[in-house]
C-alpha cells in the first residue's frame, strides 16, 4: 500500500463500529451486552442506515414492510434458487445469489420504482402539499402525476397484480399500520390517491399492489430511495431460505428441470 506524504498509513473512517480483542462496538454500543437480545433486526437495520435510533412506530412499519415482502410464492425466483441449489458448486450460496438477483431485478424493483415515482412527484410539486384530510387535493396531484407519466410513455409503478386482481390484501393493512403510528406521510397519501384516480387516465381499474405500498411506506420513513430495493432484498432472503429448506425436505428442483426440458420446443434460428 502506498504511504501518504506524512508517512502515516491511510485511514478510512466508519461510523458504524469497530472491534478489538475484547469487544465489538456497533453504533457506539457494546454489541454483546447492549444490543444482542435487546434490539431486533428491523430496528438495527433502520438504525444502521439512518444513524439514529428509530422510534417504536417506525420499527413497526418497517417490520411490517419486511413481512409483506417476504411472500415467496412459486415464482421464477424460487425455481431458479431450487435449480441452482442442485447444480452450483457452492449450492447454498449460489442458490441465494440466483434468487436474490432474480428477485431484485424483476419482482422487487417495483418497491424501488414506486418509491422513486412518488418521491419525484412530491419533490417536484410546486407550493404546499395538500393537507392530511384534503382528499380532493391529493386526487388532483395524483391525476396530474398519472397523466404526466402516461404522456411521457412511463409505467405507473405499484398498479396491478397477477394474482390479486381486485385487492392486494397487504395494501390496506400496511396503510392502517402506518396511520396508527403517525407515519402515513405524503408518499402513502399520494399512492392512495393514485389508486382512486388512475382509471380516469388508464381506462381500467388496477389494484394497488403490496410491493408498491411498501415502497411508499419506506419513502415516508425517510429512507434513501436508492436503498429501497436493498430493504426489499432483506425480506426476500427470508423467503429464499424457506424455499431452500423445502428443497432439502421435499426435493422438486429436478422435476421442474425435467419438465421444462421435456416440454421445450426447439426451433431453427431465424436468418437475418
Amino acid at each position: 500500500m502506498q504511504q501518504p506524504d506524512n508517512g502515516r498509513p491511510p485511514q478510512y473512517p466508519t461510523s458504524l463500529g469497530t472491534s478489538d480483542a475484547d469487544t465489538i462496538t456497533l453504533l457506539g454500543h457494546d454489541l454483546a451486552h447492549d444490543l444482542m437480545g435487546r434490539v431486533g433486526f428491523g430496528e438495527l437495520a433502520l438504525w444502521l442506515v439512518t444513524q439514529r435510533r428509530p422510534r417504536p412506530g417506525e420499527v413497526r412499519v418497517f417490520e411490517a414492510v419486511l413481512v409483506a415482502l417476504a411472500d415467496h410464492g412459486f415464482t421464477p425466483t424460487a425455481i431458479a434458487a431450487r435449480l441452482t441449489y442442485l447444480s452450483a458448486p457452492d449450492s447454498v450460496q449460489g442458490a441465494l445469489a440466483a434468487g436474490l438477483l432474480g428477485g431484485g431485478s424483476r419482482f422487487l424493483g417495483v418497491t424501488e420504482d414506486c418509491g422513486a415515482f412518488l418521491h419525484e412527484a412530491v419533490a417536484e410539486h410546486e407550493g404546499h402539499l395538500p393537507g392530511e384530510t384534503d382528499a380532493a387535493g391529493w386526487d388532483a396531484l395524483a391525476l396530474e402525476t398519472v397523466r404526466a407519466a402516461r404522456a411521457g410513455g412511463r409505467l405507473v409503478p405499484g398498479l396491478g397484480h397477477p394474482v390479486h386482481k381486485v385487492l392486494d390484501p397487504r395494501t390496506p393493512v400496511l396503510l392502517k399500520i402506518a396511520e396508527e403510528n403517525g407515519l402515513k406521510g405524503p408518499h402513502l397519501r399520494l399512492f392512495e390517491a393514485v389508486g382512486r384516480v388512475h382509471p380516469q387516465v388508464l381506462g381500467r381499474t388496477l389494484p394497488l399492489n403490496g410491493a408498491g405500498v411498501c415502497g411508499a411506506a419506506l419513502a415516508d420513513l425517510g429512507l434513501p430511495i436508492g436503498l429501497l430495493r436493498g430493504f426489499a432484498l432483506l425480506a426476500r432472503a427470508a423467503g429464499l431460505l424457506g424455499h431452500l429448506a423445502e428443497e432439502q425436505r421435499s426435493p422438486l428442483g429436478m422435476d421442474v428441470y425435467l419438465s421444462v426440458d421435456r416440454n421445450a420446443r426447439y426451433v431453427a434460428p431465424t436468418p437475418d
